[in-house]
């Protein structure tokens, strides 16, 4: 029975990841043989079909290449790929593009493992593509295998040189003409004027609007480009932890105490923790603990701090506890003190040419590297409080150079051993320069601590196998009853509030406030599944019963999110002709007498900032300003925060310009930037995709 129970506690579905890796100089197991032989697909692009083999196998690589990915996000990725790999070889044919060596050299040149790499370097620093090419072709002689794995990826490579010429040949096509450039101008710099009426939509209560579910699912079928959304499915869910009760909890502190003093084990007297001699700790602790004994000495600071006090004040050879910490009930015995056992210091690291791990791009010979770190010696000792400016803008350790070149708690034999010794022979505030195989070292001590060795017994708290068993067959019992009750009605008896969960889409990994749970996910969407379904879920920690409230398969927003989006757009529209039946009269000072508003003036607008001083962003109404004549008045004109009638005051032109060369360049620069985030969501919204991931 405990065996089933731990079982039941600790059982996951094992999800295949997947995974993609952008082109490299090595690229080891780009490809190997999928596991599955299934014929079935994942999904389609225009008909062409995603084959679940090699969707698989690609899982697979990223998995291995990628480690502590998420399986969601990993075929996320790969799905992503996929599909726009289809999509842009379909633009590759009907555009003719073809790619050549050159253009493989060049993309492998791109990539900063290459670029980069010494070797492939010529006498200015730059990349050689000769010596790459003569790289590869004693490769294919020396290192067959290596030779046909970069090979092997060649069809990735040539693919990314197509994008680049693609989207180089897209960014061709946007031009701007002198007419968009003197509308940019005009829009930036014409002011407007006007005096108008306002009255927010705010006025109104939104519980006097009443706006009918029809209505909202109506308006996103008449606009469904703008509501459209993949399948969704809302579910309520609670959770039983399977947690320590209070009786193990006990029992786990009766065990913890009974270490404190001697014991009969066997025919043998064990000494007790608090009496033992200091050589037989650590392997009482090694032996009798969930986490081994540490030599480590570690400073106040390096100690919880609800427990620092206590436990840094013990004499020699006392003990602490018990107390409960990070899931863990634990004893702590002072081991040993000892003053200056760590120590916080900052450095900036001047590397040179021919230094251990240095930078290839570094081109100080050891001689310069030696009299720079000197000056900057003399900064520092002639201004302390320089030092993390100098180590931002001077060093070369990417570790520390980014927080003022310190390193905290740092511990005898952590640092190699020039900086080790400096450190630890100099008393607080001294400077020094120090030389190691790394290059030349500022630095400076900061602190030093007193540092203490303890020896810490610690139980992991966690539930019995009884508690368990308990915990499972309550959660059981809830499945059965949620078959055939309400389950709100349930989960009140239980004495237990359901989490409503609006929104799952098939490929989501997380469920809100359970983190990673796709066994949720793909039940709630598997075909067998319907609204009201039941089922329970055991999770590392517990056990999760979830129902599921509502199946949308309409390709529009569920209608709880609806509600939040297009539920404001349809009130204020109601809203909006409510406000109008009260801005009765033609002129704004009636406007305002009949609607109990005032007159208000906006100066200067702009098109292009379109901003209603005191109101906020009101494109409609400024472009409505622009398009009146002075001291006419508007209509009513409803904007996006309320109702407006205005009267144009002034509309000032701003002067023509000789030229609008500079505004020109602006906007094709502008346009041309747009154009990588704008292909993809194009061609994908034009495309026939047909996702079925989670069928799979």
């Amino acid at each position: 029975m405990a065996v089933l129970s731990k079982i039941r506690q600790r059982s996951l579905i094992l999800i295949l990841v997947i995974g993609f890796c952008l082109f490299a100089f090595v690229v080891q197991d780009v490809i190997r043989n999928g596991r599955f032989a299934s014929n079935t697909n994942v999904g389609s692009v225009n008909g062409t079909d995603i084959p679940v083999k090699e969707f698989v196998q690609k899982v697979s690589d990223l998995e291995r290449n990628q480690p502590g990915i998420s399986p969601t996000q990993a075929s996320n990725a790969i799905w992503n790929q996929e599909v726009e790999n289809i999509l842009y070889t379909e633009r590759f044919e009907d555009a003719g593009l073809r790619v050549g060596r050159d253009h493989v050299i060049n993309m492998y040149s791109q990539n900063p493992q290459v670029a980069q790499n010494p070797q492939f370097l010529n006498a200015l620093g730059q990349f050689d593509k000769a010596k790459f090419n003569e790289f590869l072709a004693n490769m294919k002689t020396s290192n067959p295998d290596q030779w046909r794995m970069i090979e092997s990826n060649r069809p990735l490579v040539e693919a990314s040189a197509k994008k680049q010429i693609y989207t180089a040949m897209v960014k061709a096509g946007f031009v701007a003409t002198n007419l968009d450039a003197k509308a940019r101008y005009q829009a930036e710099s014409d002011k407007v004027t006007f005096d108008y009426v306002y009255v927010p939509f705010s006025t109104i209560n939104d519980e006097e609007v009443t706006i009918a579910d029809d209505a909202i699912i109506s308006y996103m079928k008449k606009n469904e480009k703008k509501y459209k959304s993949e399948p969704t499915r809302s579910i309520e869910y609670v959770k039983i932890e399977d947690k320590a009760s209070g009786e193990d909890e006990l029992a786990l502190r009766n065990e913890i105490n009974s270490m404190l003093t001697a014991r009969v084990v066997g025919n043998d007297t064990v000494a007790g923790f608090r009496e033992m001699k200091f050589e037989d700790v650590p392997e009482f602790v090694n032996k009798n603990s969930d986490i081994r004994f540490d030599t480590t000495y570690v400073a106040k600071k390096d100690i919880p701090v609800e427990h620092a006090e206590e436990i840094f004040n013990l004499a020699k050879g006392d003990v602490y506890g018990p107390y409960q910490e990070d899931g863990y009930l634990k004893l702590t015995k002072m081991m040993d003190k000892k003053s200056g056992g760590s120590a916080k210091a900052s450095h900036i690291l001047i590397t040179y040419k021919g230094a251990m791990r240095a930078n290839p791009t570094i081109e100080l010979t050891k001689e310069e590297a030696k009299a720079k770190a000197d000056n900057l010696l003399k900064q520092v000792n002639a201004n302390p409080s320089s030092f993390a400016a100098l180590a931002a803008e001077n060093s070369e350790d990417p570790g520390s150079k980014n927080n003022g070149g310190t390193y905290d708690n740092i511990v005898p034999g952590q640092m190699v051993p020039q900086f080790n010794d400096f450190v630890f022979n100099s008393p607080v505030g001294k400077t020094g320069v120090v030389e190691t195989d790394f290059g030349y070292h500022v630095i400076k001590v900061d602190a030093k601590y007193d540092a203490v060795q303890l020896a810490t017994i610690a139980l992991s708290v966690q539930p019995s196998e009884a508690t368990s068993d308990a915990v499972f067959e309550k959660a059981a019992q809830f499945e059965l009853d949620a078959q055939e009750k309400p389950f709100e009605e349930v989960a009140k008896a239980a004495s237990l509030s359901p989490v409503q969960v609006q929104k799952l889409l098939p490929n989501d990994e997380a469920v809100q406030g359970l983190g990673s749970q796709r066994a949720i996910v793909m039940w709630a969407f598997s075909k067998d599944t319907k609204e009201g379904s039941v089922k329970k879920f055991d999770t590392s920690d517990g056990h999760v019963i979830a129902r599921v409230t509502n199946v949308n398969t309409t390709g529009l927003l569920p209608l709880e999110e609806a509600k939040l989006v297009v539920g404001p757009i349809l009130r204020n529209e109601k809203k909006a002709e409510m406000i109008k039946e009260k801005m009765k009269g033609d002129t704004l000072e009636a406007v305002a007498q009949a609607s109990g508003s005032k007159v208000s003036t906006a100066e200067n607008v702009t098109l292009s900032g379109a901003m209603v001083p005191t109101v906020g962003p009101e494109p409609k109404v400024v472009g409505t300003a622009y398009a009146l004549e002075k001291d006419k008045t508007s209509g009513l004109v409803i904007g996006k925060s309320g109702v407006f009638m205005l009267k144009v005051k002034s509309v000032e032109k701003a002067p023509e310009l000789p030229n609008y060369n500079s505004y020109l360049s602006r906007v094709e620069r502008e346009e041309k930037n747009r154009v990588n985030q704008l292909i993809t969501p194009a061609l994908k919204e034009n495309a026939d995709i047909e996702d079925e991931r989670s069928n799979n």
